[in-house]
Formats: C-alpha cells, sequence, structure tokens
C-alpha cells in the first residue's frame, strides 16, 4: 500500500509506537513535541503530555493512505516516533 505525500505539505507523519498507527501532526505543533523530548529524553519517568493529530485511513478506492481531517485527535507524545 502506497502512501501519498504531496511535497512539503503542512503535516509531519509519527508513528504511534506499539500501534502501527500513522499521524500527521501540523508543522507549527511540533514545536512541543521538540520541546518534550529535549526535556525528558532518556528519563525513566515521562509525563503524558499530548499533542494534537490526525490519523491515517485506508483510501480503498486509490489502494493508498490518507489523512482523515474528519475528527482531529490528541496523542501521547511519548509514545510518539517520526516516521521516515
Amino acid at each position: 500500500m502506497a502512501l501519498i505525500k504531496k511535497g512539503g505539505g503542512d503535516h509531519l507523519v509519527y508513528e504511534l509506537e506499539g500501534r502501527g498507527i500513522l499521524v500527521a501532526i501540523e508543522k507549527q505543533r511540533t514545536s512541543s513535541i521538540k520541546k518534550y523530548w529535549r526535556k525528558y529524553k532518556g528519563k525513566s519517568e515521562q509525563p503524558d503530555d499530548t499533542v494534537p493529530g490526525f490519523p491515517f485511513i485506508h483510501d480503498e478506492e486509490q489502494d493508498s493512505l490518507k489523512i482523515d481531517f474528519s475528527e482531529e485527535q490528541l496523542y501521547c507524545i511519548k509514545l510518539l516516533k517520526k516516521f521516515e
């Protein structure tokens, strides 16, 4: 299944570890993720801070993934890993 990425875009793709879910997060909101990891990386206790984002869903017509903008959800930052 293909992941369609249009050049540049306003969102970055993260994976929700342990669940295999891809999440699109707006670029301007990723600064809170960066601050979180600078502060808590390598520490045993990490708070459950969240960031809003949109899940990817399967588009059967094109057999690819697309961002579901119909409902914004909150995701725990400590479970997010940047998807390359």
